[in-house]
């Protein structure tokens, strides 16, 4: 996780360069500040912070992955990634409800926003719980 978080790092610092950058200019150029996109690149440095700042909280506390050593070898990394459902339709709803919640909130039609935001979360927690519930329960749990 060192790497990513340095990569989130060095975009930060960035972005923040280049909103302080954006903020002169605009200034010295126009008269006046130009304030959605000096709100835009400051958001969006805060944002890479956050993420920046979760991969540091992880990386403390997890055993160093072969990414993460200059003396590891390719090998090391080899083997088994993750669990990724290879058949789940719950994304492509979790999509839909986002696009009609997103679209609420465009026209701002509160009743689109609200149906949307709750079939977000029944399409997230459907994706959440698919292997504890219905056919694909294993017996395990």
């Amino acid at each position: 996780m060192k790497t990513e978080w340095r990569i989130f790092g060095i975009v930060s610092v960035f972005l923040y360069l280049a909103c302080v950058v954006y903020a002169w200019w605009t200034n010295a150029e126009m008269g006046e500040i130009d304030w959605v996109g000096t709100i835009g690149l400051l958001l969006s440095g805060l944002l890479t912070t956050m993420c920046g700042g979760f991969f540091w909280f992880v990386s403390r506390r997890i055993d160093p992955r072969p990414e993460d050593r200059p003396d590891a070898d390719i090998v090391e990394g080899a083997g088994e990634i993750g669990f990724f459902s290879p058949g789940s339709y719950w994304p492509v709803g979790l999509a839909g409800a986002a696009t009609v919640a997103g679209l609420g909130l465009v026209f701002w039609m509160w009743w689109l926003l609200a149906v949307g935001l709750i079939a977000v979360t029944f399409a997230t927690c459907g994706l959440l719980f698919e292997y504890y519930t219905g056919t694909r329960r294993t017996a395990e749990h």
